[in-house]
């Protein structure tokens, strides 16, 4: 593995993605591209990437702008979900490959669903980690209660404590899988102080509900991720290729009746649920890896979950 940068242009300037690569060109042009969620970064994914590019795929994992090792941005308006779609479609320029198999957990899965909705898009398939085209609203209060939130902590320790409470529903988590999480997630700011590594500013870039209202949503419907869910579902029908969706059986933003109306809309839809988790299963599990290699390498063709 192997980070680096790719260089993104927005209307502050220039500014840098990080990313992981992991493996070598694939012989067939193709390359895997793992998106984060909202306030995470990519270090979510190593596992993921470790066992993909054994598997000899050729894996990249960005961090978000605002996020992880990537640039902030002076005016957190600029943190919005066009701006994240222009500095992925450089990245996928960046790794060569002419397709793409996206694996986005939440956000990173509304990113890949928005390009794999456009014309001749290189998505040839796509995972949606516990997210989908319908958004409930009661999910997105709850997000808001600790988006806009970054405390100082005092030690590794302290930190690992503050993650175990607001990331409970990604899973049954081994005190070694906490332990690894929070070392990636935190940097020292100043002796003794460590904080999450993400630009506070995006909590002023209405970046629960909102944000993803500006790009995908018409004006008129204001009132949608504030009173009523927010409905992508004119985005879904855009979607051609295959899909694998996983669902936290605890998720409170992708319900069982909304993984329903996507398998009624598409002919390639697979399900994988995971078991003592929510919203969104962190995939740290060799079970779940395998699962999604399978699945990766037959396209759903022959599989049923």
């Amino acid at each position: 593995m192997k980070v680096n940068y790719v260089i993104c242009a927005s209307q502050e300037g220039f500014h840098k993605i990080a990313y992981a690569e992991w493996g070598l060109p694939e012989i067939e042009g193709s390359a895997v591209i793992c998106v984060h969620g909202l306030t995470r970064n990519r270090c979510d994914f190593d596992p993921l990437a470790h066992y993909l590019s054994n598997q000899g795929r050729h894996v990249f994992c960005p961090d978000i702008v605002g996020r992880g090792d990537s640039s902030w941005f002076k005016n957190s308006k600029h943190y919005n979900f066009q701006q994240y779609i222009s500095d992925m479609t450089t990245l996928i320029a960046r790794t060569g490959a002419h397709t793409i198999d996206w694996i986005g957990t939440s956000m990173g899965g509304l990113i890949g669903m928005a390009i794999a909705a456009l014309p001749n898009s290189p998505i040839r398939s796509l995972v949606l980690n516990d997210i989908g085209p319908q958004i409930p609203v009661h999910a997105l209060w709850r997000l808001g209660h600790y988006v806009g939130k970054h405390p100082e902590f005092v030690s590794e320790e302290d930190a690992k404590r503050y993650f175990k409470t607001i990331y409970e529903s990604f899973g049954n988590l081994s005190e070694e899988h906490w332990n690894y999480l929070t070392t990636h997630s935190i940097k020292e700011r100043s002796p003794g102080v460590f904080v999450a590594k993400i630009d506070p500013n995006i909590k002023d870039s209405k970046s629960s509900g909102q944000f993803i209202k500006e790009f995908f949503v018409n004006p008129h419907r204001a009132l949608e991720g504030i009173i009523f869910d927010i409905d992508l579902w004119y985005l879904w029908q855009k979607v051609t290729c295959p899909v694998l969706v996983i669902r936290g059986k605890n998720s409170d933003m992708l319900l069982p009746e909304h993984i329903k109306r996507m398998q009624r809309g598409h002919p390639n839809v697979a399900v994988i649920e995971i078991e003592n988790a929510g919203h969104a299963p962190i995939l740290f599990e060799p079970s779940e890896h395998e699962k999604i290699a399978e699945w990766l390498a037959t396209k759903g063709s022959s599989l049923s979950y």
